[in-house]
């Protein structure tokens, strides 16, 4: 077998004659070839870490430094003021260094001081900067001279052809707000929720932890954001995510999807080929910081810390909490199908795997016949159940033997691929088409796709995708940007061929795919079932409804003067009212990535003024709505803006709880607030941050967004992405368990509120007409 020679460097024999040595020359090759390519990577990863680490200057400005102190030295000027000369007294004298030699080397040191030092100087003046946000509050397309002044300053110390992490020493901390401005906050995101008497109640116990206990806890918290490069990040990272004991499967995870419309290729494997090739390169640009820092209006910088977790990493369970493990340069993917795990590597001599390579390597999976050894097929069930299991049995299971080496090549794997057994996707001639395909991605079968992995890349038998997403790692605008550059690629750099294959040569000689061994004994497999069957009753219950608005978008949204966000948000408002004949606290999530190490915030969209909004469009005949509604989305635009600014509410409150746990402080006030359900939970999935598509241009080439499990049990979990002028997808998710739920009944509630807003504009436009 040729697979087999390729494998073997050398080969010797002993014989009465001597040593008979044979040497592999396409071996030792690949060696060659794999040993420069990883000298290479060091290299680049050495000086683009060099570029970052003296970010915004640049190597050559050293030079430069050294270059015109050396000048003023000869002219007999000493720009050190006698520094120059200390240095050089404290030098050693032999006959290596010369009185000459140490006035030079003096300079250099001088002046590589004076560099550093300015640095320094450039950073500290970007933070300050960057630390303005007066501009987010300003009318949109009204700047003050104030803010043209500062983007001027902002783009002159930004420097030029910033790298991924050039920005980051540079970004400001998330500042703690006051407890007095959080408290107030806080009372007037419920007032619109309780009654004079719950309020009133509501009210004192605030004050009194405002009196008593919030002033220790508060200064215990802003040491720690002296102390800490966030003050939230690492607290909820850790007990919102790591330390939750219940299924991650729905409860955590999320999912995005393939473009809306398209298909590239109906060719499972040709499209998994593409695709993870794309997914590779992504990956060398992000080791290598070499992709471009994402900035709002094109200069203020988000942080890029979430990145750095996107391959290599696995969520590992543990008895009490578990752990983040990050690796770096994994050469392997873990491919599961039908039941059957495979190695597959990603690299031949020294280099990527190219599509038309990755393809044949999955089509030798799809065509395998082999069947699932004993415990195998439901094995990642494991990871769709209940946490405290899965860390026993991964302890006691699979902790030696193949079980362990198979779980490693698991959990280092680059990411996990799923080349599914079912065709899912868009299909607007079938009923509930894009509701079964947001099931599949955010649950499958529960047992086919590794939910503790950074994400889980699904390709569909029909061509179609898929990500399942790991929450605790990072936020899902992480893997938008991947996804986006990742679905473009496919698209517009590789392509495919007229039969839809990989373009490139079929290499035959590339080495077999890997099927990993297990031994899982009867007592495991017990478990396994068990996970599963927790994991099929969440699975089986959650209710999910895809809703196409292509009545109109942010185009028309834009016209009326009005945030597409906030438009949103109240239109959400109407239609929870309508479903449920009530209001409810209501979360949207914002980025705070402004700042270093930054996540998210919430935005409790349902205010005094947003109720007052929906309580005139119901009455009959309604009044004065239009003037409500601009109020209602100032309103709401306003605290967006506080939120993504570090003065939101939630993130301080929660923060004030974990203080009060470590100090064994009993908090009525905190407690009740953290218990509070969040029945209607939204999230805007960001669209086009990479620029890589014209919408115009390629009209069908949309992504579709992508959703997430209910937050609560009676609740609505709602995800949306405005895609272009003309369309808005919302993923609506419930509870089949809940009497008051149907994500169906709330998607058309949706569509109505979106076309009565809309009504009340064109009404308007025709009384000034």
């Amino acid at each position: 077998m040729a697979e087999a020679h390729q494998a073997v460097g050398f080969q010797f024999t002993v014989t009465p004659d001597g040593i008979d040595l044979h040497l592999s020359r396409e071996v030792l090759k690949h060696i060659y070839l794999s040993g420069v390519t990883s000298w290479i990577k060091r290299a680049i990863r050495f000086k683009n870490g060099i570029l970052t680490g003296v970010y915004p200057a640049s190597p050559s400005s050293w030079l430069i430094a050294v270059i015109a102190i050396m000048s003023t030295m000869y002219a007999r000027i000493d720009p050190s003021l006698g520094m120059i000369d200390t240095i050089k007294r404290t030098l050693p004298v032999s006959d290596y260094m010369t009185v000459q030699t140490q006035t030079v080397l003096s300079a250099i040191l001088f002046a590589t001081g004076l560099w550093l030092s300015l640095i320094l100087m450039l950073r500290y003046i970007l933070k300050a900067l960057l630390s303005y946000h007066a501009w987010i509050f300003e009318s949109h397309g009204k700047m003050s001279f104030c803010t043209k002044l500062w983007l001027s300053l902002v783009k002159m110390f930004s420097g030029r052809r910033p790298l991924l992490y050039s920005f980051q020493a540079s970004l400001p901390r998330l500042p703690v707000p006051s407890v007095d401005d959080t408290i107030t906050r806080y009372l007037e995101s419920v007032r619109p929720l309780l009654d004079d008497e719950q309020y009133n109640q509501m009210e004192v116990v605030a004050n009194d932890f405002k009196r008593d206990e919030a002033p220790k806890l508060q200064k215990y918290l802003i040491l720690k954001s002296w102390w800490a490069t966030n003050y939230v990040s690492d607290w909820w990272e850790e007990y919102i995510y790591l330390r939750g004991r219940s299924p991650i499967m729905v409860n955590s995870n999320f999912y995005a999807m393939d473009l809306l419309y398209m298909i590239p290729t109906h060719r499972q494997a040709a499209r998994a080929g593409n695709v993870v090739h794309a997914m590779l390169q992504y990956r060398r640009k992000l080791e290598r910081g070499e992709h471009a820092p994402l900035r709002a209006l094109g200069v203020v910088p988000m942080c890029s810390y979430q990145m750095e977790r996107m391959f290599n990493t696995t969520r590992i369970p543990g008895i009490e909490t578990d752990f983040v493990q990050h690796l770096s340069d994994r050469k392997h993917l873990v491919v599961y199908h039908k039941g059957r795990f495979f190695k597959v590597w990603l690299y031949y001599g020294g280099r990527h795997l190219w599509p038309s390579e990755l393809e044949t390597q999955f089509q030798r999976i799809l065509d395998d016949t082999t069947v699932p050894q004993p415990g195998e097929l439901k094995l990642a069930a494991l990871t769709a159940g209940n946490r405290v299991p899965w860390a026993r049995s991964r302890l006691k299971y699979f902790s030696q033997g193949v079980n362990k080496a198979s779980l490693e090549a698991i959990e280092t794997s680059a990411f996990f691929l799923t080349l599914d057994d079912e065709a899912h996707g868009y299909d607007p001639d079938k009923l509930r088409s894009l509701d079964l395909y947001a099931k599949s991605l955010l649950h499958g079968k529960c047992y086919d796709r590794w939910f503790d992995k950074s994400f889980t890349l699904i390709a569909y038998k029909n061509g179609k995708l898929g990500v399942n997403a790991e929450h605790s790692w990072a936020d899902a605008p992480i893997v938008g940007h991947m996804w986006e550059y990742v679905l473009a690629t496919d698209c517009f750099h590789l392509g495919y061929t007229e039969e839809g294959h990989c373009k490139g040569d079929i290499n035959k000689g590339l080495p077999p795919t890997a099927k990993l061994q297990w031994d899982i004994p009867l007592e495991c497999q017990e478990v396994i079932e068990d996970s599963y069957m927790v994991a099929k009753e969440i699975a089986d219950d959650v209710d999910f409804h895809g809703c196409l608005f292509d009545e109109f978008g942010k185009g028309l949204i834009k016209k009326s003067r009005t945030s597409p966000d906030a438009f949103i948000q109240l239109a959400l408002q109407l239609a929870q009212f309508r479903d449920k004949g009530e209001f409810c606290l209501t979360y949207e999530a914002s980025m705070t990535r402004m700042f270093r190490e930054g996540r998210t915030e919430t935005v409790r969209s349902c205010t005094i003024e947003s109720t007052a909004f929906v309580r005139a469009i119901m009455t009959n005949p309604p009044s004065g709505e239009l003037d409500l509604f601009r109020k209602a989305a100032d309103k709401h635009q306003n605290m967006y803006r506080l939120a993504m600014t570090g003065a939101g509410i939630d993130r301080h409150l929660f923060c004030l709880y974990i203080m009060s746990k470590y100090l064994n402080i009993d908090s009525p006030f905190l407690k009740q607030v953290l218990s509070e359900p969040w029945r209607l939970s939204t999230s805007q999935t960001p669209q086009q941050q990479l620029n890589m598509v014209d919408i115009n241009k390629f009209p069908r080439y949309v992504g579709a967004g992508g959703g997430f499990g209910p937050v609560a049990d009676d609740g609505y979990g709602v995800s949306y992405i405005i895609v272009g002028e003309n369309l808005i997808t919302f993923h609506i998710s419930s509870k089949f368990s809940s009497p008051e739920t149907d994500s169906y009944r709330f998607g058309q509630n949706i569509r109505q509120a979106m076309l009565d807003i809309r009504a009340l504009f064109d009404q308007n436009d025709k009384k000034e007409m």
